[in-house]
């Protein structure tokens, strides 16, 4: 019988390392830890056709899957993208729609434009819940939610969290808006946030309020997914725990924590969080929300 899976990407641009002694590994040393490491696949940029040809000669005969990252702000922008796209032979493509409309009308037509040019090239997208994007706010992100039906996120939590600047322990009112998005969610992005940092080092005990709230949020998105998806499908989770100025560094520009070592351990806690919730059969109680 046909099981749903979960497969763990490593981001490449999570691999750069941007420290002080200004040394940085090869496209493919990278390629070759992350493989050796036992993540499934990477996930990369589809914007430069020189790079690209590089991540495609690195990736030759790996058999590691690809997810692909694209920024448009036009139809055009996208096009192009799905055809680089097409090089790695991407799972889908994500989408961070670098266009900032105060209107929800302004982004309707551009929205219903990108999905129709994906359906008639094959390749699924997944817009990702990011600042600084057409979907940068939680609220104007539902409400498009609700305009377009056929728009399904590739969910980034550390943004919205970051974003809204929740209280903590977190409120019922912020719990069904996060649900919101899950329900919705195709593929995560995973990284801890707090709600003054984007990027929080989950190896400090100080932090693991925030790793136990992903975790917690990441359970139930897996949850609801397994509830949409087809029994054969596979649901994939990147780890992306960025360079600085993401990683937060110490007086000398270096990061603080070892974000490779984090990058394994995040592996680890989110393989067993989908078995996790997998195998979880218990039923919704009280107010409708499964715990």
């Amino acid at each position: 019988m046909p099981k749903r899976s979960l497969i763990i990407l490593q981001s490449l641009w999570a691999m750069e390392r941007r420290q002080p002694d200004g040394i940085e590994r090869s496209i493919e040393h990278n390629i070759a830890m992350i493989q050796e490491a036992g993540f499934d696949g990477i996930s990369t940029s589809c914007t430069d056709p020189a790079r690209v040809a590089l991540v495609a000669r690195a990736l030759a005969g790996s058999g590691l899957a690809v997810e692909g990252m694209c920024f448009p702000r036009t139809i055009d922008h996208l096009k192009c993208a799905i055809d680089l796209a097409r090089d790695l032979d991407v799972l889908h493509l994500n989408v961070q729609p670098d266009i900032r409309p105060r209107r929800l009308a302004e982004c309707i037509p551009l929205l219903e434009g990108w999905i129709r040019v994906a359906q008639d090239a094959g390749v699924p997208i997944y817009f990702e819940t990011h600042r600084n994007r057409m979907t940068t706010d939680l609220l104007f992100t539902l409400d498009l939610l609700d305009l377009v039906p056929e728009m399904r996120l590739l969910a980034d939590l550390s943004h919205f969290l970051v974003g809204r600047e929740f209280w903590y322990p977190i409120s019922d009112e912020d719990e069904a808006l996060i649900r919101q998005v899950l329900d919705r969610s195709w593929a995560f992005h995973g990284r801890v946030a707090s709600r003054e940092q984007i990027q929080v080092e989950i190896t400090f005990s100080q932090h693991k309020m925030w790793l136990d709230l992903f975790l917690r949020w990441w359970k139930y998105g897996f949850k609801s997914w397994q509830r949409r998806a087809r029994s054969d499908a596979c649901l994939s989770f990147t780890c992306e725990l960025g360079p600085q100025p993401y990683a937060i560094t110490d007086r000398d520009g270096k990061d603080t924590t070892d974000r490779w070592r984090e990058a394994l351990l995040l592996k680890s806690l989110v393989r067993d969080v989908f078995e996790e919730a997998m195998n979880d059969e218990r039923t919704p109680r009280g107010n409708g929300l499964v715990a």
